[in-house]
């Protein structure tokens, strides 16, 4: 059996291997034998999808045979199960593809403190998961886990993100869009911003199943943008379809990046004293232009591997309480344990309301490099460094760049895809170097026309 864990938990086409019930069903009695205990339940939480349901009970046969309560959260944000788990359970489970279409899905796994699983953790369960233990799951009958529902775990949720929000007079008249990608902010952002006083128009918030992230939401942030205009709002949010990443748009429509939200809530934080060792962390994904802002800000700029999984590792090991990803996921650990779009939102709200500028002020902080992304359809994954040609054109690319740029080449650690980002001093050069390497990816381990 390959390796079930990606970059970001467990993902796959719903109904099809590796996202199938049986799967699921294995996987639960994994996470319950594991992390479980009679004492503690485990919290599962999904997003709007169709294939949710099939896949939460599933999850909830496996956790109850080894003898483990389950809590049914029902749609909730990823943010929102892992915030449930710093309470009295014992661990996790998220079902979610995040920003990916409806038809397909995902299992993310938290652990009692609200942080993702190591990869030790992740191996341990894909092996239990591929050489089953005749044992587990045989307790007595009168030993089995019941599955109860949590019916107040949206109000919790509500209730943390509403005291996260500094600003006496919370956000009293102020306009706003929110886009919640017919995903699971859907029923959580929408009374959340009317509580903190807010005047917000409400796009995308009706989920039937197979509308998440569908034209709408961090991935497609036009409407957002167009709606912004129209209602004379002082910004926008878009969250993704499980609500752990946040698009913002200013005032004029335009779009800020994550690093750009990055680079503001680390100067608010700093000018506040609530940077902790003037520190922030972000991927290797990140813009130079992050480098930049941070090194003008005074602060230092830590690079960790792609995933909020591995920001937060990072984090730790040099007591930043800032970090994140340029797609749109934001740590603020003095408040939680892993990214979160709503969360975000306040604490960019909050950036602005302390300084008093709109966010198409504050965007100046950080200009970006010119950056361009291709994705590469593969048929296989071999080592990049054993791909001669490319690791020729990447050093070629690398030599004409010089200290003007840079690149970034990696599999996709969720689909079947290769990466190849370039910055440079140019948008014109910038897109040649990338579609140079790009080529010669397609044409070593591209996907060939005809192919299934």
């Amino acid at each position: 059996m390959s390796k079930l864990f990606g970059t970001d938990g467990i993902r796959g086409k719903a109904n099809r291997h590796p996202m199938t019930a049986e799967m699921a069903l294995a996987v639960g009695r994994a996470v319950g034998y594991l992390y479980g205990s009679s004492e503690k339940g485990i919290v599962i939480g999904r997003d709007t999808r169709i294939s949710g349901n099939m896949l939460e009970n599933a999850l909830c046969a496996g956790i109850c045979s080894v003898g483990v309560n389950t809590y049914k959260c029902g749609d909730i944000p990823t943010p929102a199960v892992a915030y449930l788990c710093r309470k009295t359970v014992s661990a996790g489970v998220m079902i979610s593809a995040s920003h990916n279409p409806f038809y397909d899905n995902g299992i993310k796994i938290f652990d009692h403190g609200g942080y993702k699983l190591t990869v030790d953790d992740e191996r341990r369960i894909e092996a239990l998961v591929q050489h089953p233990d005749p044992s587990i799951g045989r307790i007595a009958a009168d030993c089995l886990g019941r599955v109860r529902h949590l019916g107040n775990a949206g109000h919790l949720y509500r209730a943390f993100l509403f005291q996260c929000l500094g600003t006496k007079t919370k956000l009293k008249g102020m306009r706003l869009v929110l886009d919640c990608a017919n995903g699971a902010t859907s029923g959580i952002a929408p009374r959340l911003f009317a509580d903190l006083g807010a005047d917000a128009t409400c796009l995308y918030h009706e989920p039937n199943g197979v509308n998440i992230n569908d034209g709408c939401g961090s991935e497609h942030p036009e409407k957002l943008r167009q709606a912004v205009e129209t209602h004379g709002a002082r910004a926008g949010f878009a969250f993704d379809g499980d609500g752990d990443r946040l698009i913002a748009v200013d005032e004029s429509g335009r779009v800020l990046t994550g690093d750009q939200v990055l680079a503001i809530c680390a100067g608010h934080l700093k000018k506040t004293g609530k940077l902790n060792n003037d520190v922030v962390v972000s991927t290797v994904m990140s813009n130079l232009g992050l480098s930049v802002a941070l090194s003008n800000l005074g602060i230092r700029h830590e690079s960790s591997d792609v995933g909020d999984r591995f920001v937060m590792q990072k984090m730790l090991a040099c007591g930043a309480v800032l970090g994140g990803e340029d797609s749109g996921h934001t740590i603020f650990l003095k408040h939680h344990t892993t990214g979160d779009g709503i969360l975000t939102a306040l604490q960019l709200m909050e950036a602005m309301q302390a300084a008093g500028q709109p966010l198409s002020e504050l965007r100046r902080v950080m200009k970006r490099f010119p950056q361009v992304l291709i994705n590469v359809a593969v048929a296989r994954k071999p080592v990049l460094a054993s791909l001669k040609l490319l690791q020729l054109a990447i050093e070629t690319v690398e030599k004409e760049l010089g200290q003007k740029g840079r690149v970034l080449v990696r599999y996709s650690g969720t689909q079947p895809l290769c990466r190849v980002m370039v910055e440079g001093p140019s948008a014109e050069a910038t897109q040649q170097h990338c579609q140079r390497i790009a080529r010669v990816i397609d044409t070593e381990i591209g996907v060939k026309k005809g192919s299934p």
